[in-house]
C-alpha cells in the first residue's frame, strides 16, 4: 500500500497546562522532571506534587536509570537536591547489589549532603520518635561510609551546622572506618565536636561583629582591612564574591583589591567551575 497508510492511534494526553502533549516513557518523563525544575515549584505544579510524581515515575523507571541519572543530575547538572532524593528512593527498589551504595558515594560531594541525604531518608521513610534513622539501608551506610573519607577537617567544619540531623550524629549513625590515621583524628574531633573554626567569610566577619572597637571609624577601618584579606587570601569562593560586592565596595576597599575581584570575576576558568547558570 503505497497511499492508504495504516494509521496508529497517537499517544495523546493532556500536560499540566491542560494542553494536548505526547505522552512520553517513565524514563524521559523523570529525566524532564529533574533537569529542568527541580524540586522548585511551577506555574502549573506545586514542589510537593512535583515530588510526589517524582517518587511515582522512579518506581516506575529501571533501577541502573535512576541510579544513572542521579549521577548525572549532579555532576552535570550541578543540582543537588534531586540526586539525594533520586538516591533514597532507588534503595526502596534495588536490594542485594552494590548500586545504592555507588551511587551515594557518586552524589554525595560536599560533607553536608551527608546529614542533608539523612534528613530525606528520614523522611522519606516517615521515621518518627526518638530513634528516627534506627535500622538504616546497609547500601546508604555503606555509601556514606565512603563519602565519610572523601572530606578533610576544613569541608566538614564548614558545613558543621546546628541541623536537626548533625555531623555528629550521621557518625555514629554510620560508624565509618577511616582511611588513615589522619583521617581518624578528624573523626574524633567530630564526636567531640573539636573541628577548628574553618577560615570561611562568614566566621571571620562574625568575629569582627564580636570585636568591640573604640569608635566607628575604627570599625569601618577594620572592615575594609578584613574585606581586603579575604579577596586577597582567594578563599573567597565565586558566588560569595558576587553576593558580597555591594559590602566590598561600600566598605571602601582599595583600588588593587578591586581590580582583584574584577579579575576573579571575569577569569574563564572560574567563570567555569562557579556553576552560576547550574539548575
Amino acid at each position: 500500500m503505497k497511499f492508504n497508510l495504516i494509521t496508529r492511534k497517537k499517544r495523546v494526553i493532556e500536560n499540566l497546562a491542560g494542553a494536548k502533549a505526547y505522552s512520553m516513557t517513565p524514563e524521559y518523563e523523570l529525566y524532564a522532571a529533574v533537569v529542568t525544575t527541580g524540586l522548585n515549584g511551577s506555574y502549573y505544579e506545586s514542589a510537593n506534587s512535583r515530588l510526589d510524581r517524582i517518587i511515582k515515575l522512579i518506581q516506575k523507571c529501571d533501577p541502573e536509570f535512576v541510579a544513572k541519572l542521579a549521577v548525572y543530575a549532579r555532576n552535570n547538572m550541578y543540582l543537588r537536591s534531586i540526586p539525594l532524593v533520586l538516591t533514597v528512593e532507588l534503595a526502596k527498589q534495588s536490594t542485594g547489589n552494590s548500586l545504592v551504595s555507588s551511587t551515594v558515594s557518586k552524589v554525595v560531594k560536599r560533607a553536608d549532603e551527608i546529614t542533608e541525604l539523612l534528613a530525606y531518608y528520614q523522611f522519606a521513610n516517615k521515621r518518627t520518635g526518638t530513634k528516627k534513622l534506627n535500622k538504616l539501608s546497609k547500601q546508604i551506610q555503606k555509601g556514606l561510609v565512603m563519602s565519610f573519607n572523601n572530606f578533610d577537617e576544613y569541608q566538614f567544619a564548614k558545613y558543621n551546622k546546628s541541623t536537626e540531623i548533625k555531623l555528629k550524629d550521621a557518625l555514629f549513625l554510620v560508624h565509618p572506618k577511616a582511611k588513615d590515621e589522619m583521617q581518624q583524628v578528624i573523626f574524633n574531633k567530630i564526636a567531640k565536636d573539636e573541628l577548628a573554626t574553618p577560615y570561611t567569610w562568614e566566621t571571620e566577619l562574625s568575629k569582627l561583629g564580636q570585636t568591640q572597637f573604640a569608635n566607628s571609624f575604627e570599625k569601618s577601618r577594620a572592615i575594609k582591612r578584613k574585606w581586603e584579606e579575604l579577596v586577597a587570601s582567594k578563599r573567597l569562593g565565586y558566588m560569595a564574591l558576587m553576593r558580597n560586592l555591594r559590602n566590598i565596595l561600600e566598605a571602601n576597599v582599595s583600588s588593587s583589591t578591586i581590580e582583584m575581584v574584577c579579575l576573579n570575576l571575569s577569569n574563564e576558568n572560574a567563570v567555569k567551575k562557579a556553576k552560576q547558570m547550574s539548575g
